[in-house]
């Protein structure tokens, strides 16, 4: 593999060698990743998106899962082309006990703003083999963001609290808003609850604006970041990551029929403890394709490599990692 240092400046100051997986670009032209110090993370990779080698990684990275689990998933709009597929996360989810899919409702009016509507899009995407809780269905809760400084608490579907462990399992893909959408976002927005939480999070004081006119780039990097760290708070060591890199369109899975068709090809899966470690290195992977202009683009023009730079802020996880392959 070539080195990711694309001028002659930044090749002097590379550190990076032949084989690793170089980390990628904060927003603007500064580079991260070869000069940090301390402690790697460990993230778990396979090239192989299959119910097997998604069971494979999990058990490497499920030491402290306890007790009842949620399973933190994008279920979906109608149709939605790019979902995970609903056979290798039944797999998945049948050899965890005690597990449930959770969601919440969605800000946006669309297939799942409200509780009914967002039962009946369940049932047409085909998350009928186990239980999915909807959150925020009967209430919500506030949960504290140590160290913000936008928030101090979140409001959050009041049955996260239900829960003793939670597995983040996250499609891995563009955003419209946030650049791109790993394990941070897949929290961050979807443990807010559909009205109070994810208004908080958007940091718009009028739902009623056009998209367009809502908040996003850094502060929505950071806003997102604090809602994520509030959940990772709440669980503690009892929270692991697994992204699956398939079918990355330039769109989230909330786009539905509308998605754009993904040009970049199929990378694998990742898994670790680490938050910031997982996306850092989801986001790496992509960097290292040859055909990622599309997706690269989205986050770059979101300012979407910020959730990274201010998760490293929070102390939310490792920006340095060693990353395992799995046959």
């Amino acid at each position: 593999m070539s080195c990711c240092c694309h001028h002659e400046e930044e090749k002097k100051a590379c550190t990076c060698t032949e084989g690793e997986f170089p980390q990628a670009p904060v927003v603007g032209s500064r580079r991260v990743g070869h000069d940090f110090k301390g402690e790697k993370a460990v993230v778990y990779f396979t090239r192989k998106i299959d119910a097997e080698h998604l069971k494979k990684l999990y058990a490497l990275v499920n030491g402290e899962i306890i007790g009842k689990v949620a399973i933190k998933l994008h279920t979906g709009e109608r149709h939605g082309p790019n979902i995970l597929p609903r056979d290798m996360v039944e797999a998945f989810q049948k050899d965890i006990p005690d597990s449930t899919i959770v969601e919440t409702n969605t800000l946006y009016v669309g297939d799942r703003d409200t509780t009914e509507k967002h039962l009946e899009t369940l049932k047409v995407n085909g998350w009928t083999f186990c239980p999915v809780d909807i959150m925020d269905a009967e209430g919500t809760t506030m949960l504290p963001v140590k160290g913000g400084k936008h928030f101090k608490a979140v409001s959050m579907g009041k049955n996260i609290r239900n829960y003793d462990s939670m597995i983040v399992l996250t499609h891995f893909k563009g955003h419209a808003m946030g650049g791109f959408g790993g394990s941070m976002k897949n929290i961050a927005i979807g443990c807010a609850d559909g009205k109070i939480g994810k208004q908080q999070v958007h940091a718009v004081s009028d739902v009623n604006l056009p998209w367009d006119q809502w908040p996003g780039k850094e502060l929505l990097m950071e806003t997102m970041s604090e809602s994520a760290k509030a959940t990772c708070d709440h669980f503690g060591k009892r929270i692991t990551f697994i992204n699956v890199l398939r079918r990355m369109s330039v769109d989230c899975d909330c786009a539905g029929l509308a998605a754009a068709e993904p040009t970049i090809p199929d990378i694998g899966i990742l898994a670790s403890t680490d938050i910031l470690a997982v996306d850092q290195a989801s986001v790496d992977m992509v960097y290292t394709q040859t055909h990622n202009h599309d997706l690269v683009e989205r986050i770059e023009t979101r300012h979407g490599l910020h959730q990274l730079a201010y998760m490293r802020e929070l102390g939310m996880g490792k920006p340095n990692y060693e990353l395992v392959e799995i046959e």
